[in-house]
């Protein structure tokens, strides 16, 4: 399947998708998008590489989210490195750092990221990271593991923190947030990064661009985020998604 795009970030195995999956995943399919879906615990990265065994054009990440921190365990990471030769699992994600709700304790979280980076690290794969209110650790963390490659994901960051970042070899991925009429900052930040590092995602269900704000979100409108990255660039969406997919094929590796 020759492909537009790809939505680099979409939990399309949640349970608000349990009705309409299928549909969801045609409309998707339908405008020549591909889809990367990340797991957030253990259960949800199970079920995205059985998404990805059965449909075209759909690649899994595994990982668990600094939210479930806590329950990370010995037997986990074994199981999440098995799940690494299964060929539609392409990293680990969605791993990092959350300080603003705080479900699991700092010192927790960062063990639980590093661990799982440095496994990411060592089998040669990349990582997915959330960061969010943890811009100095996430970077500290990241500098521990040089040679590790991979994006973070949903940037809303500092014009220093995705410095740092790019100067470690990752890339931004940018969702439905650059279209919100008070993100100012946000769409300089895209106007300024490099389009050769640069992603494009949903974060479905979460965070629908305008005009769908506030709905639940879903894949196909990531082509409303490339139409933003294209309007901060001067560029056609065109350009945008030949540039995202040849970014996309470098972080991850996929085939279209």
């Amino acid at each position: 399947m020759n492909l537009l795009g790809i939505d680099s970030h979409c939990h399309l195995q949640d349970p608000v998708f349990d009705a309409d999956r299928e549909e969801v995943f045609k409309r998707a399919h339908g405008q020549g998008l591909g889809l990367i879906v990340p797991g957030y615990d253990m259960e949800s990265s199970a079920q995205a590489i059985r998404l990805a065994h059965t449909h075209e054009a759909m690649w899994a990440l595994v990982g668990v989210h600094p939210h479930d921190a806590k329950t990370f365990t010995e037997s986990d990471q074994v199981r999440l490195q098995d799940w690494i030769h299964d060929d539609p699992v392409i990293g680990i994600g969605e791993i990092g750092l959350d300080y603003h709700y705080m479900n699991s304790p700092k010192e927790v979280q960062r063990a639980v990221f590093r661990q799982q980076a440095e496994m990411a690290r060592g089998m040669n794969v990349p990582i997915s990271v959330h960061s969010r209110e943890a811009e100095e650790d996430t970077v500290a963390i990241l500098r521990e593991l040089p040679e590790i490659r991979g994006v973070l994901h949903c940037f809303s960051g500092s014009q220093a923190f995705a410095t740092q970042l790019l100067d470690l070899g990752f890339y931004l991925s940018f969702a439905g947030p650059i279209s919100f009429k008070s993100a100012h900052d946000l769409r300089d930040l895209v106007k300024w990064a490099p389009m050769n590092r640069i992603l494009i995602e949903t974060d479905a269900p979460y965070l629908s661009p305008v005009p769908w704000r506030g709905q639940r979100n879903e894949p196909s409108r990531v082509i409303r985020v490339a139409e933003i990255v294209a309007a901060q660039k001067n560029f056609s969406t065109q350009k945008v998604f030949d540039q995202v997919m040849s970014n996309t094929i470098s972080v991850f590796h996929v085939a279209s």
